[in-house]
């Protein structure tokens, strides 16, 4: 089964992030509020935690793919 990409780009989850933590910070909320406040901020530093995942995978494979060796014959740098 393929992976599902999350419904909010990084910079979408990042910034609305930022955005319920100063809220959260600013104070004057009721609990209620609050809470759903940081459901929500959960939710999102998961969507952003998914995203970095996937860059980290994409880059260790480049990585790798780089590091193999390849078909050149020996002596030739390119």
């Amino acid at each position: 089964m393929a992976e599902e990409k999350p419904e909010l780009s990084y910079e979408q989850a990042r910034d609305e992030l930022t955005d319920v933590v100063r809220r959260l910070e600013a104070g004057g909320l009721t609990l209620e509020e609050s809470l759903a406040l940081w459901e929500r901020g959960e939710k999102l530093a998961a969507i952003c935690e998914e995203w970095l995942e996937g860059a980290r995978a994409r880059l260790a494979a480049a990585m790798a793919e780089r590091a193999e060796p390849t078909e050149r014959s020996e002596g030739a740098p390119f």
